[in-house]
């Protein structure tokens, strides 16, 4: 199908305001009890299934569906918006923000795809590879995939940080070529510019999260080692103190880039901001610890009419959580509630587009 460039939907369908929880005053804090705050469970069971992202090698990923379905036929309701879910680095289908939106979005009549990347969910064994931030073909195998076997005639991309950048860039990659079905993307706190944000986490006050990142990421290392012993070595893993260090001496030299610079160049979404045609709204904390826009993305982004750019002066790394108001619509992760009602708002719009043709 030729692609069309669907309007954003207008602010008053999608949109609240953001009342950020005053006590937890700096990113820090926002960041670190965004983690912790609880979310509702998910009642609704889901769906394991295997997805082939690369023909070569058969390297699977693994997703957690959700489908809404004919009570009698059990069909797919194809016609329904269907949501993929793409969490961040060390992450998985059941991180909370993942859980989160799922909730609302399955209360919604939304079909929900959890996605894992490679390695992620338990499923190192699926793939001789490692994951990173530029594996966006991983991302459009799992659309094509499921769109094709279920017919599906809306589906709408939502990433955080690492999954963030990730979709942003397969829209920007996309660009006019985008398929009709693929109407709406939303990414919180995206590394856009993955050199930047690498640096920041270095920085003596985010050293807890960089900390935490690299003992997660050697330990996933040493596990692919123990299966895969004839491509990766464990020299010099102990040595390694940063992120940076980290893509520099295993991320790139195992995934075809020169070193961590040439990774971060290639993998950053920035790029490619201008292309986007989908409907996509970007949410960023300017109290982020670590994640750093650089003002020529920013003004890459605030030029492109497909994009909405909303920063917060509060909201710290996926977190945005809200004080409690009276209201039928409060939701303590502002974020989770805005991306989903963006993403159903756009969708509405390119249907009656399409029927208005």
């Amino acid at each position: 199908m030729t692609f069309r460039s669907f309007a954003l939907p207008p602010d008053p369908l999608w949109l609240t305001p953001y009342p950020a929880i005053t006590i937890f005053r700096g990113g820090h804090a926002q960041t670190l009890l965004g983690n912790f705050w609880p979310r509702p469970t998910l009642a609704e069971e889901a769906e394991a299934e295997s997805v082939v992202v690369d023909e070569a090698d058969q390297s699977r990923v693994l997703c957690h569906c959700h489908w809404q379905r004919d009570g009698q036929t059990r069909r797919v309701f194809a016609e329904r918006l269907t949501l993929l879910l793409v969490h961040g680095l060390e992450g998985s289908s059941n991180s909370g923000y993942v859980r989160g939106i799922t909730a609302l979005a399955l209360r919604a009549g939304c079909n929900v795809i959890r996605m894992n990347m490679r390695n992620c969910g338990d499923t190192d064994a699926w793939t001789p590879t490692l994951y990173h931030s530029a594996r966006s073909d991983d991302v459009d195998a799992v659309l094509h995939h499921f769109q094709q076997k279920h017919h599906l005639t809306r589906m709408a991309m939502i990433g955080y940080s690492m999954g963030g950048n990730l979709v942003l860039k397969l829209a920007g990659e996309a660009g006019s070529d985008a398929p009709e079905w693929m109407v709406a993307v939303a990414a919180v706190s995206p590394v856009t510019d993955l050199a930047e944000s690498a640096d920041a986490l270095h920085e003596r006050s985010n050293r807890i999260y960089e900390r935490n990142f690299l003992k997660r990421l050697r330990q996933r290392f040493r596990r692919k080692a123990q299966l895969f012993p004839e491509r990766y070595s464990l020299v010099g893993l102990p040595t390694i103190r940063s992120i940076r260090e980290f893509d520099n001496a295993v991320t790139a030299p195992h995934s075809g880039f020169s070193d961590a610079d040439d990774y971060y160049f290639r993998a950053s979404s920035a790029r490619r901001a201008d292309a986007i045609r989908i409907p996509t709204l970007i949410l960023n904390a300017l109290d982020d610890p670590f994640i750093r826009m650089r003002a020529d993305t920013r003004q890459k982004l605030l030029a492109n009419k497909a994009v909405r750019l909303i920063e917060t002066q509060q909201g710290g790394h996926c977190a945005f959580l809200a004080r409690r108001e009276r209201s039928k619509t409060f939701h303590r992760h502002w974020a989770e509630r805005v991306v989903t009602n963006f993403v159903i708002a756009a969708a509405s719009i390119a249907t009656e587009q399409r029927n208005g043709s």
